[in-house]
Order: C-alpha cells, then sequence, then structure tokens
C-alpha cells in the first residue's frame, strides 16, 4: 500500500523528489499550528521541521504510523502522546555540524574584524579620499592568545573548539559530562568562571527548561568588558531584555547572534537595534551541503522504518 507522505513545512524549498518515491507526498510551505490535525488526519507519515505536531494532532490522526522531524531539535513534537502510541519519531543528528561551526567563526571575525564595516566604507568611497594607503573604522581584534569559552562541548562545540584552536586561542568549556568527553587543548571550568574569564563565550547546549534564559544580567555582569558573547544554539538561552541592556550600557563589547527567542522576531525585539550586535537570520544550518545531508538523512530515515528498522528515534 502506498503511505500518505505529509511534509508540514519545507524552509528553503528542500527538493522532496526521492521521497515522492516511498510514497504519494503531500507539501505545504508552511503550517500553523491550529491547521496541523486537518493536514495529517489521513497521513501514514509526517514531516516536520517547525511546525508543531501536539497531543490533540496526534490523537486525531487514525493513520499515523511515523513522525520525522527534518531537524536535530524535537521540541515542536509532543513526544509523550507520539510514544503512547508507539508511533516512533526520529531527527536527524549532527547535520549541520560543520556549517554551524563556519557560521560561529563567522560571527566571531565579524565582530574582531569588521569586514563588513570596511567593505561598505570602501563602496562608500572613503578609500578613494583617504590621504594613506591604509585606514580602520575600528579596533581590530586578534583572536590568538584570547580565550574561547564554550558552553555545551558536544559535536558542534568541538568543531568549534578545533578552529579555535588553530586560530591560536585558549580554550576553556563547561560541560555536563567533562570526565566522559575530554579534548585535548581543552581546559574544563564551571558556568561562573567560563563567563568570567573567557574574551569570547560561545553558546553550544541544547535548549531545556532549566536552562532557558541562563544568560541574564546577573551573568553577564560577571563578563569582561571587551567580551563578546555568540549564540548559533537557541534563542530562548538569553534574556534578550537583559542583553540589550548590557550591550547599551557596555557591560559587554558585542554579541553575534544567527537565532533569537521568537523567529521571525518582532520589529521590536531590542537586541535587532543594540549596539556592536551581528545578527543573522537563523542560517548556520543552511549551508549548501548541509541541507543535502539533511534531506538525505531525512529520506533515508523515512527509509529505515519502511524496511522494520527504523533508524536515529528518539522516543
Amino acid at each position: 500500500m502506498m503511505k500518505n507522505i505529509v511534509v508540514l513545512d519545507n524552509p528553503g524549498n528542500l527538493d522532496w523528489s526521492e521521497l515522492q518515491l516511498l510514497g504519494h507526498v503531500t507539501v505545504y510551505e508552511r503550517t500553523p499550528e491550529n491547521e496541523t490535525a486537518a493536514r495529517i488526519k489521513d497521513a501514514h507519515i509526517v514531516l516536520t521541521n517547525k511546525a508543531i505536531v501536539n497531543a490533540g494532532s496526534i490523537q486525531q490522526a487514525g493513520n499515523l504510523e511515523y513522525i520525522g522531524v527534518v531537524a536535530t531539535g524535537y521540541n515542536i513534537v509532543d513526544i509523550a502522546a507520539a510514544r503512547a502510541r508507539r508511533i516512533p519519531v526520529t531527527n536527524v543528528p549532527a547535520y549541520s555540524t560543520p556549517s554551524v561551526a563556519q557560521l560561529t567563526f563567522a560571527l566571531i571575525l565579524e565582530l574582531c574584524q569588521h569586514v563588513g564595516v570596511h567593505a561598505d566604507s570602501v563602496r562608500a568611497g572613503d578609500w578613494s579620499r583617504s590621504p594613506d594607503f591604509s585606514y580602520t573604522k575600528s579596533p581590530l581584534i586578534e583572536l590568538a592568545g584570547n580565550t574561547l569559552g564554550i558552553v555545551g562541548l558536544g559535536q558542534i562545540g568541538r568543531a568549534v573548539a578545533r578552529i579555535a584552536l588553530a586560530f591560536g586561542m585558549k580554550v576553556i568549556a563547561n560541560h555536563k559530562h567533562p570526565d566522559r568527553d575530554p579534548m585535548e587543548g581543552v581546559t574544563f571550568v564551571d558556568l561562573a568562571t567560563c563567563f568570567r574569564t573567557a574574551d569570547i563565550v560561545s553558546l553550544h547546549c541544547p535548549l531545556n527548561e532549566s536552562n532557558r534564559e541562563f544568560v541574564n544580567a546577573a551573568l553577564l555582569r560577571t563578563m569582561k568588558r571587551s567580551a563578546f558573547l555568540i549564540n548559533t544554539s537557541r534563542g530562548p538561552l538569553i534574556n534578550e531584555a537583559d542583553l540589550a541592556a548590557a550591550l547599551q550600557a557596555g557591560t559587554i563589547a558585542g554579541a553575534g547572534l544567527d537565532v533569537l527567542s521568537v523567529e521571525p522576531p518582532s520589529a521590536g525585539n531590542p537586541l535587532i537595534a543594540a549596539p556592536n550586535t551581528v545578527i543573522t537570520p537563523h542560517i548556520a544550518w543552511a549551508s549548501e551541503a548541509a541541507i543535502w545531508r539533511l534531506v538525505s538523512t531525512v529520506v533515508s530515515n523515512v527509509n529505515a522504518y519502511l524496511a522494520g528498522n527504523p533508524a536515529n528515534v528518539i522516543n
């Protein structure tokens, strides 16, 4: 029997041609939560990236037998409701590791080198009008010898650490399992020490209820006034009003963010206008290579399920 496969949202217009070989596929550009139940009521297989699949939708989908998350994080699916129906939920681990690590350093380098500022200045004619062969629009920071503090030394954190070590940086990390996950060149420290001593702090930890908004005014006050904060993980790890206030007051020197607490953000999000802040629209996952790995693994997960040997099951 051909399976009814519903893709609830399709960020970046992913190519699902291989998936169409496995069943009858319906692809939606995006799905509001209040429309999920109607769209999956006859589905055997549901794929979702950011569209929420709640308990009510799962309970009303009588044919539902498999949920695939088109991402690594799976908080958009009610895992308990799926487990109660014995419906496997799968995800795509580690597909974006090199790309996220790369963007992490793109943000760091922009804050340190201000490439965009200088390129815009040249385009505006400043260099042509300059009496000298060289000029700078802002202080330039060399990474070698500076300390990078990493919160969460999982696969992405380790990839970031390797890049930092190649730049000649000192690397410290706060991690739940330092004894299990040692890494040459990395010194494990507690969270307070990480924030107090690092020149740059980069977040690479999953979001859960125990760490929501753990980066707050009190923690930011412990950082060096010259320090930068980087977040390519999850927006709600940071209290955004507190960070914006810290940037306005000069409590820390700058921030590089690829994620915010609400995406897309409201025009009034205080970080958008904060000084020395670089914000990109959640693009760390979206390199061509990462997208290929994402789609390939999603299709592979569905194939494995249909063959009776589910892979990357999280429940």
